[in-house]
């Protein structure tokens, strides 16, 4: 033949099997295998498999996840020419097609690495048509895709018996380690096992498992060397039951919602970290009544990875509404809020972290908060107030700050509270009257530890970071500090503890004990523990202090053993001393004026003055008149020569609260009496029948005496408190009685809603 009438028939050839190759295109690398998903953790441990619609475990992987070890024996012992031929590797099937003429039988089958690809990609039968079809199809794929993506694809669907496909599922069923660490022995194993994958499956038939790693032992060892292999075949072959990954599995199920195109998502979980919360919650559960579940968070502050993610107590227990998400859930946060709240009021100028507040009880414009342990403590501080979680403080506050700027500036942090239907930002919003998730609650704790950025919780590594502005620098260490520590002056007395400690957490629980929270922070991680009933029902006596908390403090325990560093406050920050009751700097007060001294943070330098009285007009300075004997008088009233004093006034609502030290020096003396006619309760409201400095004998021999309270002058109820304590609250114009048990000098004081207050001085004999 004319040699350019040979070059054309090769053309024609060439150019009819590059067509044949467009038009019968061989399957997509991948098989089926992206209708099967695996979520893994960040080093590889899968968190929960998908199967496909064969109900198929596979586990997509790249070269360099698997044991070097494997490779070698995979492409040794299946295909020596794997890195050098073009799918087909002439020689071996010439030496298969010899070895079936004289034995008449298949003593080897002469497939390359890529011709099993073909067939685990494209069902093929096993005849000679299928064979050429098969060689076909492994020449297309050399042509289409490089070595290493076809010895990947192996990797991937290689048969390992029953429902498990590729060498990282079988690895991690099996053996319960990532492929990358495969002893020499378990390599060789997994090498040999898709041979026969259901005859030689090491968790049933683990001698006939061994005896077919030892053949491929023995084909290794010129590569492995005698020493290597003999130890291999010393090594047993013990294999654990296959059973379905399940770690995080609710978050495996939301990733795998988010990538459902992809075969394998990595997630940012930690491993550890992973399984020791998940031990932590289901150990608590033989403590927690019927159908309540839990849920924990815990971030990494500097990347916002997500380590751990628990959202519900045990997976396996429907009776706990194991398949609802209480990560994702929105549920009323209680208290849990406080902390922005004070910071934000720190951001607004409105206090410093002394500022004298009133847990009293009080009236704003009809709401009437109570605290949870139902009393109240009277004057506190700021920082007491948010250490203690103290409700009617945090009201004050909130009513000074603005409920709808409140929730504004949560949301312009990522914190979107979700009101009720129709319901606009009210003063109940601190105490529990919005919904939020723990994802959302938990990112913005965040803050606390990262200058004052909240940040979205991140599952995905290559999900972009978002952070937004929830505090300023200042305000985050502030309230961070009195959280952890107590404060300036807790540092001094306690030594530091908390800060050694180094966390700093609130709780919450919502109205009817629906829900308890618990979030903390440290230097490294922010964690999130919510306890409750998914169904929303109540659930008494579990409360965040008794049940969130010390979970919360186990977490950190778990997967933070790192030591706090030392903390020096932001350059916004500065300590000073301030007074009661003014609350301005010590300083700036006339000695007279400061009844009591605090060292408080300051941010910016400013020492916001004491919040405006609530119940009584005028201001917080004024002058009071005084004859020479130093009682108290009034122009209208007073005989021979007058002075005045300047007096610091107190909240009224707090004048009844105030020790008897403090109301020495604070409230003005006696009336002389030329004036004592001018004397008049506050704002009317008086006690009656019974008169200042009274005694009260009791009979001898008889019952403890029995005294009829009552007051004229008040409003709506009247809280009656005895020695700064609640004893019982009536209708204005209606008496309590009242039994007085224990002998001496005690303090009666009676308040109505509107803060108006009278008091007296009894002793019991």
């Amino acid at each position: 033949m004319r040699p350019g009438v040979l070059r054309l028939a090769l053309a024609g050839v060439l150019a009819g099997l590059l067509v044949a190759d467009q038009l019968w295109p061989p399957p997509r690398r991948g098989g089926s295998a992206p209708r099967a998903q695996v979520v893994v953790a960040r080093d590889g441990t899968p968190l929960r498999a998908f199967p496909d619609r064969t109900h198929v475990w596979r586990h997509t992987i790249r070269l360099e996840e698997v044991s070097p070890r494997y490779l070698e024996a995979l492409v040794a012992y299946e295909d020596r020419g794997f890195w050098w031929h073009p799918g087909v590797n002439p020689w071996s099937l010439m030496r298969a097609a010899g070895q079936w003429l004289v034995h008449r039988r298949i003593v080897s089958g002469g497939s390359t690495l890529t011709m099993q690809v073909a067939r685990l990609i494209e069902p093929i039968p096993h005849t000679a048509a299928g064979k050429l079809r098969q060689i076909a199809r492994a020449v297309q794929l050399e042509l289409r895709f490089s070595k290493r993506e076809i010895l990947e694809t192996y990797l991937a669907l290689a048969p390992m018996g029953g429902v498990l496909e590729g060498v990282e599922a079988a690895s991690r069923a099996y053996l319960g380690k990532p492929s990358l660490r495969l002893s020499a022995a378990e390599a060789a194993l997994l090498t040999v096992l898709p041979q026969a994958p259901s005859l030689l499956r090491p968790d049933r038939y683990p001698e006939r498992a061994r005896a077919a790693r030892d053949k491929v032992l023995a084909r290794l060892r010129p590569l492995w060397g005698e020493a290597a292999v003999r130890e291999a075949r010393e090594e047993p072959v013990i294999a654990q039951t296959v059973r379905e990954p399940l770690l995080a599995p609710l978050l495996a199920e939301r990733l795998r919602r988010l990538r459902p195109e992809a075969a394998r998502v990595a997630s940012t979980i930690d491993a550890g970290a992973q399984q020791s919360v998940e031990q932590l919650l289901a150990a608590r559960l033989n403590v927690l009544p019927p159908r309540v579940s839990m849920a924990a968070l815990v971030v990494d502050n500097l990347s916002l990875e997500v380590l751990a993610y628990a959202g519900s107590a045990d997976f396996s227990d429907d009776s706990r509404f194991a398949h609802v998400d209480m990560v994702q859930a929105k549920r009323s946060p209680g208290s849990a809020l406080k902390p922005f709240l004070y910071g934000l009021a720190l951001d607004e100028g409105l206090i410093h972290s002394e500022s004298l507040l009133a847990d009293v009880p009080q009236s704003f414009s009809g709401y009437q908060p109570g605290n949870f342990q139902a009393s109240f403590s009277g004057p506190v501080s700021a920082s007491e107030a948010l250490r203690r979680s103290l409700n009617v403080p945090a009201v004050e506050v909130l009513e000074r700050l603005d409920p709808q700027r409140f929730v504004a500036l949560l949301r312009r942090g990522g914190l979107r509270l979700e009101l009720p239907r129709g319901a606009s930002p009210n003063l109940s919003v601190i105490l529990g009257g919005a919904a939020v998730s723990l994802e959302e609650l938990v990112g913005a704790y965040a803050s606390l530890a990262r200058g004052g950025l909240a940040g979205r919780p991140r599952y995905l590594a290559d999900e972009p970071i978002g952070e937004a502005r929830m505090m300023s620098e200042g305000a985050a260490f502030v309230v961070r500090d009195l959280l952890e520590s107590g404060g300036p002056v807790a540092r001094v007395v306690d030594g530091g503890v908390g800060v050694r400690r180094g966390i700093a957490w609130k709780t919450g629980t919502s109205f009817g004990f629906r829900d308890a929270w618990a979030v903390g922070v440290s230097d490294r991680f922010t964690v999130g523990v919510w306890v409750g009933r998914p169904d929303g029902t109540p659930n008494p006596g579990f409360f965040g202090a008794n049940i969130a908390a010390p979970t919360l403090i186990d977490i950190f325990s778990a997967v933070d053993d790192s030591q706090p560093s030392a903390r020096t406050p932001p350059a916004s920050v500065s300590s000073a001393r301030i007074c009661w009751p003014l609350g301005v700097r010590a300083e700036a007060t006339a000695p007279g004026l400061c009844h009591e001294e605090r060292t408080a943070w300051l941010l910016n330098g400013t020492a916001p003055p004491t919040f405006p009285d609530r119940l009584r007009d005028g201001p917080a300075l004024y002058t009071d008149l005084r004859d020479a004997h130093g009682q108290r008088v009034r122009s209208g009233c007073a005989t021979g020569e007058v002075h005045s004093v300047a007096m610091a006034r107190w909240p009224a609502a707090l004048e009844p609260w105030l020790d008897t030290a403090t109301r020495e020096r604070a409230l003005p003396p006696a009336w002389s009496a030329d004036c004592r006619h001018a004397r008049a309760p506050e704002a009317g409201l008086r006690i009656v029948g019974i008169s200042d400095g009274e005694t009260i004998r009791r009979a001898a021999g008889g019952p403890p005496p029995e005294l009829r309270l009552e007051a004229r002058g008040g409003r709506e109820d009247l809280i009656w408190l005895l020695d700064g304590r609640p004893i019982g609250r009536t209708e204005a114009g209606r008496a309590l009685l009242k039994r007085f048990d224990e002998p001496g000098r005690h303090q009666l004081t009676v308040l109505d809603d509107s803060g108006r207050h009278d008091r007296v001085e009894i002793s019991v004999r």
